[in-house]
């Protein structure tokens, strides 16, 4: 089933959702448009259960350019408070994305520049192109990677971010990858079987639990106190063990039986 919107196209299959930016006559550059139906879209799939996993891709040559520069002209013409209220609708688009309950898979091919890569930062998991790049461009525009850099910074580290946010370079996938940005770098071509690969295996998961695992993730990242992690990690495996989900996958590990949330196969049953 697919739902086309005026920038972003919705397709749905069994087994994920697939969230992917149109405009490629513009190389998918972000306007005011895409980063409401962006955001929207993204709270209505966070609203729905069945969702177990969503990659976001972009049409055309490249994943996304960034902002659109038309766009960002209009901000010269804004009131302080106008440019404010615009950009925190921005941050609202890529804190909607980070948070969602499912993984979100980025699916980054030819170039993903300032914004762009700002998205690749505010999702879980990113495969990249062999041929894909990089950029916080932001500085040769004379403004800064602000609305994305709690993402950036998460992903990449303070001291990455001193060399890429202050110099605006482009860097390949593979650097993308020694910094901790992406996850897999493949070939041009096998950049929809290892995201397909990557789908299977957080399937095999309950989806109970892997929705449950990346709030854990936020969770501890916000706490530095040994004593708060101890609590709070300790009362979400006590609150874990106890759901029916739970109770249902250790009973199939020990029966060596398919688990309730898996529909085909049983290869993974040894392998949990």
């Amino acid at each position: 089933m697919s739902e086309t919107q005026k920038t972003i196209e919705v397709r749905r299959s069994a087994d994920r959702v697939d969230v992917v930016l149109n405009r490629p006559q513009v190389r998918n550059a972000f306007d005011a448009v895409l980063i409401s139906e962006l955001t929207k879209t993204f709270a209505s799939l966070s609203a729905d259960p069945d969702v177990r996993v969503v990659v976001l891709s972009g049409e055309g040559k490249v994943f996304s350019a960034g902002a659109d520069v038309n766009w960002m002209k209009d901000s010269i013409d804004l009131t302080p408070e106008q440019n404010k209220e615009d950009a925190f609708r921005m941050s609202e688009m890529f804190r909607t994305i980070s948070e969602a309950p499912f993984p979100v898979i980025v699916r980054a091919h030819g170039a993903a520049i300032g914004g762009g890569t700002g998205l690749v930062c505010a999702g879980d998991i990113t495969v990249a192109a062999q041929s894909c790049v990089f950029s916080f461009s932001e500085v040769r525009l004379g403004i800064i990677p602000a609305v994305i850099s709690p993402y950036a910074i998460h992903k990449i580290g303070a001291g990455e971010a001193r060399r890429w946010f202050l110099t605006g370079e482009r860097f390949d996938a593979q650097t993308a990858h020694r910094i901790g940005m992406i996850h897999e770098v493949c070939d041009d071509d096998k950049l929809d079987e290892t995201i397909a690969h990557i789908i299977e295996a957080i399937l095999a998961g309950g989806p109970e639990a892997v929705s449950a695992a990346k709030s854990l993730i936020r969770e501890v990242d916000a706490l530095d106190s040994i004593e708060q992690l101890q609590s709070l990690t300790s009362l979400r495996i006590s609150e874990r063990r106890a759901t029916a989900e739970a109770q249902g996958g250790l009973k199939a590990f020990l029966e060596k039986t398919t688990p309730p949330w898996m529909t085909t196969g049983s290869d993974n049953a040894e392998e949990r």
